[in-house]
């Protein structure tokens, strides 16, 4: 997205801004699906989180494929807690944006989701994507269980076995326990749905996930 900086270096806590203890104000209900926004979902539902870039377009490629029950964007893996986008692109807060994805299990398998994750960005590009520079924009899978983890590291393993078989780079993708996960601003939530002429500045590798 046009807002952006240069930062391309981790804060440490001391250094990171204070935040606030109020949450940031959210629709009760997912633009396109009607689905909620915010917990409690449902209980035959599970939630995977994962940062590829401006989240604008990381969403869309959720939200529209089948089993996937709602999604958020928001941000994540740093200090600042409930931050502000603002705060975000000056590289002190730490975060990631990031895109919180609740889906059923039944209908869609975790593996599929990371497909969709290493299809859909370029996870060897360090602290930027494409254009877009900065550590907000890096790339990372943050996992609420051990299933997930052991999966995600299983599935970056062999996507970097088919990069480098096709002259690519190395991964620089991070994969961490889920951290708290802060909602961005409303205006965010689903934003080339309501904006479909809006930047998008993601690209893949052109390598497929088998």
């Amino acid at each position: 997205m046009p807002f952006t900086h240069q930062k391309h270096r981790l804060p440490t806590a001391a250094e990171a801004l204070p935040g606030r203890d109020t949450p940031m104000p959210v629709s009760h209900q997912h633009f396109v699906n009607g689905h909620p926004l915010q917990a409690p979902f449902p209980s035959d539902t599970q939630q995977a989180l994962f940062g590829l870039g401006c989240f604008w377009g990381a969403e869309k490629c959720f939200w529209q494929i089948p089993g996937v029950y709602s999604t958020a964007v928001g941000y994540a893996a740093g200090f600042t807690p409930h931050p502000t986008y603002r705060e975000v692109c000056t590289g002190l807060t730490g975060h990631n944006e990031v895109v919180l994805v609740v889906f059923i299990p039944e209908r869609l398998d975790y593996d599929q989701l990371l497909k969709i994750f290493w299809e859909a960005h370029d996870p060897t590009q360090g602290m930027r994507q494409g254009n877009d520079t900065g550590t907000q924009y890096r790339s990372g899978i943050y996992c609420y269980s051990e299933t997930q983890q052991a999966q995600a590291k299983a599935s970056k393993v062999r996507y970097q076995a088919l990069l480098k078989a096709a002259g690519g780079q190395d991964i620089s993708t991070e994969i961490l326990p889920a951290p708290a996960f802060y909602y961005a601003e409303d205006y965010h939530q689903q934003y080339l749905a309501k904006n479909p002429q809006g930047y998008c500045g993601l690209g893949g590798t052109g390598v497929c996930f088998p």
